[in-house]
């Protein structure tokens, strides 16, 4: 089995990380779904999320696989919630940005990335994370479910009906 391994990323990581997201894109496009196709995530938030180091890559052997940001601070997306509700109001970290390059995927590598990234928060301190995609992502909704996370919500990332996102929260250390 080759090595894998998840470490936060720096600039020179760029180049592979924007290549990986290119590759999101275009699989997000083809399913239909119009989530990524504003030009979000762009090369600055990519940049941002490296400068406050919540900017993390997945590797396998020593090639960078997958790229996501696990942000320590309260996403302003979250403050309001249709349809449910939160099931905590610990402090939380959030998956943002996820994506695996396109000739690993079907490896169960994103959900290796993400197991990290979870324990990864844990080791933070946080005992809640937050997660949300679009409706007809249906990938990543199976992959959040197959996490544990639990639907909670709509939240809206943009005042738009292509802004409107599934929202989902993870309480480690709660018994269901």
């Amino acid at each position: 089995m080759t090595l894998r391994y998840i470490r936060q990323a720096t600039k020179a990581d760029l180049p592979a990380m924007l290549t990986i997201i290119a590759d999101a894109k275009a699989l997000l496009k083809a399913d239909g779904s119009p989530q990524w196709q504003d030009g979000s995530p762009s090369q600055a938030q990519l940049l941002a999320d490296i400068e406050k180091q919540q900017s993390y890559v997945l590797i396998l052997g020593d090639k960078i696989v997958g790229t996501a940001a696990l942000v320590t601070e309260p996403d302003p997306h979250y403050a309001e919630i249709e349809a449910g509700a939160w099931r905590s109001t610990l402090p939380y970290a959030t998956i943002h940005r996820i994506a695996v390059a396109s000739n690993y995927r079907g490896q169960q590598l994103a959900h290796y990335f993400c197991s990290n990234l979870i324990s990864r928060a844990y080791s933070l301190g946080f005992r809640a994370l937050r997660i949300d995609t679009h409706q007809q992502n249906l990938r990543m909704q199976e992959l959040i479910t197959a996490l544990d996370f639990h639907y909670c919500g709509i939240i809206y990332v943009a005042p738009t009906p292509h802004g409107r996102r599934l929202a989902y929260e993870l309480i480690l250390g709660a018994e269901d």
